[in-house]
């Protein structure tokens, strides 16, 4: 059992943690960090009801099992918990702020469900599932959290309202296309999986020099105007 745990925990801490020590400028409340992360990790036993539940009393198509009940669900509730918790605390206030809420949120959850797949799949998975699934859901964290972030700085109320529903969309986007990847191309689905954590990657490491970037010279303002 604790072999398990601990295979099912260390990726997402370890992520966590690379995540973190990005922040070069002003690193938030580790309490605050972490409280998110626990938020995550009690997420993942209602939408598992959820889930089975609509398993258990409808046929589910490949699209709609990818798109609706992994990737609108698990990405809704996240979201929707990252708005009402992290985005409306005062500590919310620097661009790379949502990234690091909506990564330890994500990573919460993904802690959560590799623990639990671990246990019934066994732990000479949890390889796989420390390069696929939790790293997918800390970039998916990454970009909504970047996306809340800009939101929240612009003072453009349309702009702020496009913000907001981007940090909703594209993360629901990739996880159900990472999901439809490995529904629907069965033994093929390596060769479409490699290049899109590629890309994923990528993606969320742009993200995240952006809001670095933008740190630092929010950062570089503020020395010149005191």
């Amino acid at each position: 059992m604790f072999t398990v745990i601990s295979a099912g925990i260390a990726p997402g801490l370890a992520l966590l943690s690379f995540f973190y020590l990005k922040e070069k400028y002003k690193p938030e409340p580790i309490l605050m960090v972490l409280r998110t992360f626990i938020i995550g990790i009690l997420l993942v036993f209602p939408v598992m009801v959820l889930q089975f539940g609509i398993y258990e009393e409808m046929q589910v198509a490949e699209w709609a099992d990818a798109f609706i009940v992994s990737g609108f669900f698990e990405e809704f509730f996240k979201w929707f918990l990252l708005y009402f918790t992290a985005y409306q605390h005062i500590e919310f206030n620097e661009p790379y702020d949502g990234i690091i809420y909506g990564v330890s949120l994500s990573l919460g959850f993904a802690t959560a469900e590799n623990v639990l797949y671990l246990f019934t799949n066994g732990v000479e998975t949890a390889l796989m599932r420390a390069l696929l699934p939790v790293p997918s859901h800390a970039l998916f964290g990454v970009i909504m959290g970047y996306y809340l972030s800009r939101g929240k700085s612009s003072d453009n109320k349309r702009v702020k309202q496009s913000f907001i529903l981007a940090s909703l969309v594209v993360p629901i986007f990739f996880h159900g296309f990472y999901d439809y990847i490995i529904l629907s191309l069965m033994k093929k689905w390596v060769l479409v999986m490699l290049p899109f954590m590629i890309f994923l990657w990528w993606l969320g490491l742009r993200k995240i020099k952006y809001a670095q970037d933008m740190s630092q010279e929010n950062h570089q303002q503020q020395k010149h105007a005191q």
